[in-house]
């Protein structure tokens, strides 16, 4: 009979391999780990971020998190289509998480015994035991707490693998976010000075596969797991049905755009679990980028469009210079227009003419 662990990874990466792994003891931690403060979040949903410090306030500190996993269907489009999500917290994607360098993350994911299926967390930002995958798989009605080690700076991924085609069906399905681990001195831009932002907004990337019935309409389930089979189906070809920001088409717009005002420096953290994707802000600029999501690195400058690479988030720092309707894109103008990646940014303030101005207004061409 296959133990836990080798259930959960034995179809993603080989029974060998399991088998190669070592025990995994849980005294592990440093001997100094119980000196620690502590310091317990709590987690808001996205575009918002919960209150953090930019630079770091005396020394590494244990964060504390809990998030529990909630099955549930969202409706992802205008038109009603129903996707049988699969979340933490509630929210598609799940909250982003700040620390600093050095600090602890400490998580406590519940998946209450209201839900179906078992699942996990897989930390990008965490080193071993697959992201913590290993030690997070729980079944419903079950807790586990999991505690890394912030190492390296940047923005990360997480999302849930709980083994073979169960990890690209729940991340497709709603379970990822990301956590933003600061240099605990702070943002620096392309010269190493200090750079910080007035307000941060997270936008969660996700593709869905809903499968259609024989008249090409979008098929509902009453549970997840009902809808697999035709999920699995409708992956493979690799060509997603829906793609948006934040858990729905037009999720980001209207009395839900992002607010700041002319003068205001906002960063925005974006992430896409599975695809790459291409933001774009219409009418500004990536004044600093950091692509990779990996704050070690300089920021590029001055970006019209920058890359995420599935499997990333990354991060880009804008000062709003005028005032009006910003569009948030994948510039994939296909997947923006049809498919739903566009959010809003609605900024406040006074016009600058001497930015732009119209010259002239619209009239008749003239005709001899």
């Amino acid at each position: 009979m296959l133990t836990r662990r080798e259930a959960l990874f034995g179809a993603a990466i080989g029974a060998a391999a399991v088998a190669a792994m070592p025990a995994f003891s849980t005294t592990a931690a440093q001997a100094n780990i119980g000196t620690l403060a502590r310091e317990r979040i709590k987690l808001v949903a996205p575009p918002f971020v919960h209150p953090h410090d930019q630079v770091a306030k005396g020394a590494p500190k244990i964060i504390e998190f809990t998030m529990t996993i909630e099955e549930k269907p969202v409706v992802i489009d205008a038109d009603g289509t129903t996707l049988n999500a699969m979340t933490y917290n509630g929210s598609v994607p799940g909250p982003l998480m700040v620390v600093h360098q050095d600090d602890y993350v400490e998580l406590t994911l519940i998946n209450p015994d209201t839900n179906t299926l078992a699942h996990n967390i897989d930390f990008h930002a965490a080193t071993g035991a697959l992201g913590g995958g290993e030690l997070t798989l729980v079944n419903p009605g079950e807790q586990v707490t999991l505690r890394f080690k912030a190492t390296r700076t940047g923005t990360f991924v997480y999302h849930c693998a709980p083994g073979g085609s169960m990890i690209p069906w729940h991340v497709v399905s709603g379970m990822s976010g990301a956590i933003m681990v600061l240099p605990r001195d702070g943002l620096k831009d392309d010269k190493g000075k200090p750079v910080k932002y007035d307000s941060i907004f997270y936008i969660g990337e996700n593709d869905f596969y809903i499968p259609r019935d024989e008249k090409g309409n979008f098929k509902s389930y009453e549970t997840a797991g009902d809808g697999y089979d035709d999920v699995i189906k409708v992956m493979r070809g690799l060509i997603p049905t829906h793609v948006v920001f934040n858990g729905k088409a037009g999720s980001l717009t209207g009395d839900n755009a992002m607010k700041a005002k002319v003068g205001e420096t906002v960063l925005i953290v974006h992430s896409q679990a599975n695809r790459d994707t291409r933001p774009h802000l219409i009418g500004g600029h990536g004044d600093y980028v950091w692509e990779e999501g990996k704050f070690a690195n300089p920021p590029a400058k001055d970006l019209e469009t920058w890359f995420i690479r599935g499997g990333s988030a990354g991060a880009a720092l804008y000062t709003f210079l005028q005032p009006g309707v910003y569009a948030y894109v994948n510039h994939n103008l296909i997947e923006a227009v049809e498919l739903g990646a566009t959010a809003h940014f609605m900024v406040e303030g006074e016009w600058n003419d001497d930015l732009m101005t119209q010259v002239e207004a619209p009239k008749p061409v003239a005709t001899n």
